[in-house]
């Protein structure tokens, strides 16, 4: 039994074009998906709670580490899909480098980012639509606007809800986008994105006047006595919160097959995507503890205190900072949305996962099997679960993802260094390393019921994996025929 066989990287590159995607998607559309997937809760509610209880106005410090902590595990995935350009992500890299069991748990963890981060989302959407309405008089009953059950000690319980129907709604709404074309849902995500940019700059245009210098002073405040409050201890513990707020750039690789220049565009859009992130956070850090002293900004929306405090001339902005928000998650629930389906479809053609799953519409040419398959799982579990059961375990399903693909970059160049890369992650190992060490620090923070969570998930994995996947691999028809 060899559960750690590999699939050649040249028999992935042979594969890339053996699939009826449609090439339809360039550098520009994936920078735009990175973003529409990046930006979404973070940078409207973490960076008050950030600024106020550890770093203050040094928040935009945490930043500049929180990113290049996620930098390291970006310039991994550059390397990786430029030279392995297949839908899979992280798995498909896996695949061609540490064996076919470690790839099917990785590509098995990756239903915890995508799908359940998808059903999280929608869960956060709902809170912000139900505010949104309720100004206008409109209001949507308790049952049909929570969830189900709630999680209470370490057993979950019935709320006396229905169903949380404004998540359930988005959900299916994007899944019908997308089933229709990659360009569709591309221009979908364009749009929202637009308009999500169009609100932060504002906010950071008409704001930036009211920024009061003696805010920012002292820059980094003094230690409280504890390790964590203020000084420079607080500003890592802020880079480990707000770490979370740039997880998202890797879910631009698995449109790698509908990608017409993969190898060039994919670095471009997993890169181009964190840079702009990055600079959007420090510059809305920096104008919210500018105007409000960083004290007072613990709380669930500090951008719209922000533009309170500059008084009734900028009343017009509050709708706009909600609609924004709105908007943020809507592109992440697209576009974490658009990545597990073809997460699924690459596993069903390597035999891991049934025929059916890797099916493509003949003229959508999307694979609308797995989309709906994903849609439906992700409308139950946000209709159903309360958000904060589900937001970790996308949390640690990220990171143990991030890490093995940082390490998988060591690995590759170590037994395949004549493979071509034509982007190459620079300083390996140090790099990819970093890069490890940071996802596992922030691993190892998250709470123990977590970890039982994931271990029964991954259990789950492998009775899948040795019932079906192992069987049922191309890899062991290939050595079976032999």
């Amino acid at each position: 039994m060899d559960l750690f066989r590999c699939k050649p990287a040249e028999r992935a590159l042979e594969e890339e074009n053996s699939h009826s995607f449609k090439r339809a998607l360039n550098g520009f559309h994936l920078i735009l998906l990175g973003i529409g997937c990046i930006v979404g809760t973070g940078i409207f509610v973490l960076t008050g709670t950030a600024a106020a209880e550890h770093a203050g106005p040094a928040l935009a410090i945490s930043f500049v580490i929180s990113g290049l902590g996620c930098l390291c595990s970006g310039l991994c995935y550059a390397e990786f899909a430029s030279m392995i350009p297949l839908s899979g992500s992280a798995y498909s890299y896996a695949y061609a480098t540490i064996g076919e069991l470690l790839a099917w748990i990785i590509g098995w963890d990756l239903i915890l980012e995508y799908l359940v981060g998808a059903a999280t989302v929608a869960s956060g959407w709902s809170g912000y639509a139900i505010k949104l309405i309720s100004q206008f008089g409109l209001r949507i009953p308790p049952e049909l606007s929570h969830a189900a059950l709630s999680f209470k000690g370490e057993h979950l319980s019935a709320t006396g809800a229905f169903l949380n129907v404004p998540a359930v709604f988005v959900i299916v709404l994007i899944t019908c986008i997308l089933m229709v074309g990659i360009q569709e849902s591309a221009l979908v995500n364009s749009i929202i994105v637009g308009v999500k940019l169009t609100v932060i700059a504002a906010f950071l245009i008409f704001c930036y006047p009211h920024i009061e210098a003696s805010n920012w002073s002292p820059f980094i405040p003094p230690n409280a006595g504890h390790v964590g409050v203020y000084g420079w201890t607080g500003i890592f513990a802020a880079a480990g919160i707000i770490f979370y707020a740039y997880i998202g750039f890797d879910a631009v690789s698995c449109a790698a097959q509908e990608v017409v220049k993969p190898s060039r565009d994919l670095p471009i859009g997993i890169l181009g995507s964190l840079l702009v992130c990055t600079v959007l956070y420090i510059s809305v850090s920096l104008v919210l503890t500018g105007i409000v002293p960083y004290k007072e900004l613990n709380v669930a929306a500090p951008v719209a205190l922000a533009v309170e405090r500059c008084g009734p001339t900028l009343a017009w902005l509050r709708p706009w900072i909600e609609i924004g928000a709105l908007g943020g998650l809507s592109s992440v629930v697209l576009v974490l949305l658009l990545a597990q389906p073809r997460i699924f479809h690459r596993m069903a053609m390597d035999g891991l996962f049934p025929k059916a799953f890797a099916q493509v519409h003949p003229k959508f040419r999307t694979p609308t099997t797995t989309t709906l398959l994903t849609g439906l799982c992700a409308a139950i579990l946000a209709g159903v679960f309360p958000i904060d059961v589900l937001s970790s375990m996308v949390s640690i399903g990220t990171l143990l993802a991030f890490t093995i693909v940082c390490l998988s970059v060591v690995i590759l160049r170590k037994i395949r260094p004549e493979l071509q890369r034509q982007f190459r992650t620079p300083w390996v190992p140090f790099v990819p390393i970093a890069g490890a060490i940071i996802c596992l620090g922030q691993m190892l923070f998250l709470p123990l019921a977590t970890w039982i969570r994931l271990i029964v998930w991954l259990v789950l994995g492998m009775a899948i994996y040795f019932g079906y996947g192992y069987r049922h691999s191309r890899l062991n028809r290939r050595s079976s025929d032999r």
